[in-house]
């Protein structure tokens, strides 16, 4: 499959934000991306015209009951078999920030079993309590599993920046030692929060900024083709991007968001190539 050739769904609904900044992401690949909102494709009943979704940042509905519940809802309501299919065709969902909170609420993560009724986890309010908009360190933990970090050398320091108030990601306190060994058996652990330096965060602020449990910033399904996390890769995606840009004389290059959506798409053009030679 060619480049040209590939169709990734860019999902918005109100208060969806930076769908523009995923799609020209996508684009620079060189492959083609739509901004559509859930409506029409409930309406049109076409998800399955894409090779993948990605569900964008932003505060979907007001964030009202929890962050990401009330579309997360919608989303599986009403694209229910359509979903299912393509988790299970293998084609791959991203989930930024708020889209990670969708993911989540939707039992698409973890997902440990498959999707599940209700959520696995949660991504509550950060402490210290506050909205956050800075740049992180992540360190890549993933052994090789998940398909947007397959470009990614295990161990790597990514930076890229955060921007929200609940992002603080946390198993249920009676199963967080049984979820955990799970997320390390499956490999589905992707990125931590960590120093410059590479050195666990150790829930402590500002380098874990939400408080999250382990210092969990990105986690995907046990067949990795899904992934969310808080960050976001699409504002760390060109050189120009950077907070240091000009010291780093680095505006033709590329930030650390890049090599994510580069894994995406040549994960969709290795896999989905095959298959229509065989067809």
């Amino acid at each position: 499959m060619k480049r040209e050739d590939v169709k990734v769904c860019v999902l918005r609904v109100c208060g969806t934000n930076c769908d523009a900044e995923t799609k020209s992401s996508l684009e620079e690949l060189g492959v083609k991306a739509d901004i559509l909102h859930l409506n029409m494709i409930v309406k049109k009943r076409n998800l399955l015209d894409y090779d993948g979704l990605v569900i964008p940042g932003g505060f979907s509905f007001g964030d009202y009951v929890r962050a990401g519940a009330i579309l997360a809802k919608g989303f599986s309501s009403k694209l229910g078999p359509d979903l299912k299919r393509f988790v299970d065709e293998g084609r791959p969902i991203l989930g930024i920030c708020n889209g990670f909170q969708v993911l989540v609420e939707a039992g698409l993560l973890p997902g440990f079993d498959g999707i599940s009724e209700y959520p696995e986890a949660a991504l509550a309010t950060n402490v210290p309590i506050g909205y956050r908009c800075r740049w992180v360190y992540l360190k890549h933990e993933n052994r090789g599993n998940c398909i947007f970090t397959a470009k990614v050398p295990k161990g790597k320091v990514l930076r890229i920046p955060i921007a929200h108030a609940e992002g603080r990601f946390l198993f249920p306190k009676d199963k967080e030692d049984q979820h955990l060994r799970k997320l390390y058996d499956n490999d589905q652990l992707v990125v931590r929060y960590c120093n410059g330096e590479g050195e666990p965060a150790q829930g402590e602020y500002p380098s874990n900024p939400n408080g999250s449990f382990h210092d969990i910033a990105g986690i995907c399904n046990p067949d990795g083709t899904v992934f969310g996390l808080m960050p976001h890769p699409e504002r760390a995606y060109y050189g120009w991007q950077l907070l240091d840009w000009t010291r780093m004389r680095m505006p033709e290059s590329y930030g650390d968001g890049e090599i994510i959506f580069e894994s995406m798409v040549e994960y969709i053009t290795k896999k989905f190539g095959k298959l229509y030679e065989c067809l």
